[in-house]
């Protein structure tokens, strides 16, 4: 995918998300399985998953190269990314600290949806003072997948609001 792809992709799937989060009832809203979070804790951990990109992104891109590093090789493509994040999670990889959500009442939902889009709005500002080239070449930490190309961060971070998304759906299906 090229840039404004992926752009229309993050809209497109944190759209997808607010929108499903905004008409859930309280009931639905507070549901959880046992074990599994809310639709609050799914929106908390979005909101978390957004910071350390744009805080990356707001630095300059010789700076994320000193930090850590510059890529070597061609970046993956979004279902590769994809499926690597799938094993993770199916082999029990988890949320780690700094990304685990707090858990808010239905009376947060409106703001916690606005924090999103928000977040989704800055991130796609600051991107666009990126090129295609510096899509690959920019290394950043994930603490599941490890140091992946930018590129490679912004297909994760598509697919993460997809993944959250289906596991509000699924949360209400039982």
């Amino acid at each position: 995918m090229q840039k404004d792809q992926i752009i229309e992709e993050l809209v497109k799937s944190y759209t997808a998300f607010c929108n499903e989060l905004n008409v859930f009832t309280e009931g639905e809203y507070n549901k959880a399985l046992s074990g599994k979070w809310d639709a609050s804790q799914h929106a908390d951990h979005l909101n978390k998953s957004l910071l350390p990109l744009i805080l990356a992104l707001r630095l300059p891109s010789f700076l994320c190269k000193l930090l850590f590093g510059k890529s070597n090789r061609k970046s993956r493509t979004y279902d590769d990314v994809k499926a690597k994040y799938l094993e993770k999670i199916n082999a029990g990889s988890k949320a780690v600290k700094p990304f685990i959500p707090s858990k808010y009442s239905y009376e947060s939902k409106l703001r916690l949806i606005k924090k999103i889009n928000k977040n989704t709005d800055l991130l796609i500002s600051l991107l666009n003072r990126y090129s295609e080239s510096q899509l690959d070449e920019i290394l950043l930490p994930h603490p599941i997948l490890g140091k992946i190309s930018l590129r490679e961060m912004l297909y994760f971070t598509v697919y993460h609001a997809e993944h959250h998304r289906n596991s509000l759906l699924k949360n209400l299906e039982n």
